[in-house]
């Protein structure tokens, strides 16, 4: 998810911004946004919003297209393509219509908004309040003129007697159903009231008195934010004298007045501004539904492509296979589990394959090379019991004849075939020991023991030469022919310790060293034979004719120690890797328990 944030960021803020400008012109259109409520200033919200629509578009098209060169082209599967293809019908085509339904529903809702019995029922609304208010008004204004002409008349009656006014006053505001009578001066201040002492008084509002001083008409006054309707009168009978008349109103009716008048307002506003609520909700549609398609292609592209990359690379890998290229591997790729173990097993039959093909490789060789080193010891032995029998008759039979002069020179080619004939019957036992291979004897055999019998005996060889041997058990057990192994680990220590020699030939000062590991893990046998001598030389490039029987870098070998090696390591369910080093070479044995 942060990877797909990261990567979309722009595309995020885009989204955004876009949303942001439709919601305000949304607001805007219902005059309920910061931003004045015109033509001019909708007009150009209206070109943003285009500009900005446009520009989501474009780059959610180049965006899906770089994702599908991307993750799905190179895959190169005509399944990934309609997989992704129909995915993404099948998430546009619901969205599609539920956008057209959507808009369908809000413009129908819009409509009944708009109804004829809604209008008159708010309009009817605005209207009761303001009667009520009205009716206050008028009864506070012919109230105050009753209250006035009773104190005009009453003038010599109540003579500025304080206690006859509270009474004469409080009589009027009971008969008048007033909530307070006041007398008042020109300057607002209090003559006689019907408040009690601890009551708080509050004064008519500001230039209320001005408009009263030369007109014997009430003047009304409506106090909404106080609930207050009241009015005010001058008194004729008095000098600079005012009847200033209060009635509270309901405690709610102000704020449900104010309230009515603003949503009447905000009721015919949206009813103007229809066609342009519409649009702006559609936008703003768009702008959701839009992203939305992006991210489930997205996600769709993504996902395809996690699955369909893997099953491409073990078609290709099936492919490579089937043409006989076992050194091909199916990459491993973040994906589903189960993908990933099916590549992981895939990439192990592949290597069990190349190992039975190897494996089969390896036994036809030998059993080629096994059937010719049989017939060359059969044609080359017969022979050779004639040549010594005829060479031994010529020694007895022409010794004595030959001169004193020549009799050395005699001697000596005498000598010469008969070490010709020896070194032939050795190669010739060799080729009977390669030919008459047998099959191993299998034990249960504890290689440590093995191999330190025959570094024992190799040390003597050579006692200049140091062998190291470290494991990681005391004690490493392989089903084995015993004898056969030995004759592996002899085999290559002494051509290690060959090795060795033949670089101390040309290199006196040569660190003289052998390093024999053997590590048991996960059902493995690790053996690495390490060296500091002459190595694979000009052979390194094709390190794998060591193996072929007859092939051999010692000046006198015979090539075919490595082929015996090979053939037991082959048949004990092993392999056998050699590994050119700077100073030397490496080999390494695995053989699988």
């Amino acid at each position: 998810m942060t990877d797909f944030i990261k990567k979309n960021i722009f595309l995020i803020i885009l989204f955004i911004i876009t949303l942001s400008i439709g919601f305000l012109t949304f607001l805007t259109f219902i005059d309920k946004g910061f931003i004045k409520l015109t033509d001019t200033n909708l007009q150009y919200l209206l070109i943003v919003n285009i500009l900005l629509l446009t520009s989501l578009f474009v780059f959610i098209f180049f965006e899906i297209r770089r994702a599908i060169k991307t993750d799905i082209d190179k895959d190169g599967l005509k399944s990934n393509k309609k997989y992704i293809t129909v995915f993404a019908l099948f998430t546009l085509i619901p969205s599609v219509l539920i956008s057209i339904f959507s808009l369908f529903l809000f413009s129908f809702a819009l409509e009944k908004y708009f109804d004829k019995k809604v209008t008159t029922v708010v309009n009817n609304s605005y209207e009761l309040a303001k009667n009520y208010v009205d009716e206050i008004r008028n009864k506070i204004q012919s109230d105050i003129v009753l209250i006035a002409f009773d104190i005009n008349k009453s003038k010599k009656f109540l003579n500025d007697n304080i206690n006859e006014y509270r009474r004469f006053l409080n009589t009027q505001k009971l008969i008048r159903d007033v909530d307070e009578v006041h007398v008042i001066d020109i300057n607002k201040k209090l003559l006689f009231t019907t408040l009690k002492d601890n009551q708080p008084y509050l004064p008519p509002l500001d230039g209320a008195l001005s408009l009263v001083i030369d007109d014997d008409r009430p003047l009304k006054i409506l106090n909404a934010p106080e609930n207050i309707s009241a009015a005010i009168m001058r008194l004729q009978n008095f000098d600079n004298r005012f009847l200033y008349v209060v009635k509270f109103l309901d405690k709610n009716i102000s704020k449900y007045l104010t309230e009515s008048e603003e949503a009447i307002n905000f009721y015919y506003t949206v009813e103007e501004k229809s066609t342009g609520i519409k649009i702006s909700f559609a936008i703003i549609y768009i702008i959701v539904v839009s992203v939305l398609l992006f991210v489930s292609i997205s996600i769709a592209i993504r996902f395809s492509s996690r699955f369909f990359r893997s099953i491409n690379n073990l078609i290709y890998a099936s492919v490579s296979i089937g043409e006989g290229k076992f050194d091909t591997k199916v990459p491993e790729v973040k994906t589903d589990k189960d993908l990933e173990i099916l590549n992981k097993n895939f990439n192990l039959m592949i290597d069990r394959l190349r190992n039975q093909q190897e494996k089969l490789i390896i036994n036809e060789r030998h059993e080629a090379w096994s059937n010719l080193a049989r017939k060359l010891a059969h044609e080359i032995k017969n022979p050779l019991t004639p040549i010594q029998l005829t060479i031994d008759r010529m020694k007895s039979k022409y010794s004595n004849q030959v001169n004193e002069n020549e009799r050395k020179n005699f001697d000596e080619n005498l000598k010469i075939i008969n070490n010709q004939i020896k070194q032939i019957g050795n190669l010739v036992n060799e080729f009977s020991d390669f030919a008459r291979m047998p099959k191993p004897i299998l034990k249960e055999n504890n290689l440590i023991q093995i191999i330190n019998e025959n570094v024992k005996l190799l040390k003597e060889l050579d006692k200049t030469i140091d062998i190291n041997f470290n494991k990681n058990k005391e004690e490493i057990f392989l089903n084995s022919d015993r004898e056969q192994m030995a004759r592996v680990f002899f085999n290559l220590i002494k051509n290690s310790i060959e090795s060795i020699q033949q670089r101390a030939e040309n290199d006196s000062n040569i660190e003289k060293k052998i390093t024999i590991e053997v590590n048991e893990e996960n059902n493995h046998i690790i053996i690495n034979i390490f060296d500091s001598g002459i190595g694979f030389g000009i052979f390194a490039a094709n390190i794998k004719d060591i193996l072929n029987p007859y092939f051999t870098t010692k000046k006198n070998g015979t090539g075919l120690g490595l082929s015996i090696v090979s053939k037991i390591i082959n048949d004990h369910n092993g392999k056998i890797e050699f590994i050119p080093l700077d100073e030397g070479a490496k080999i390494k044995i695995d053989f699988i328990k």
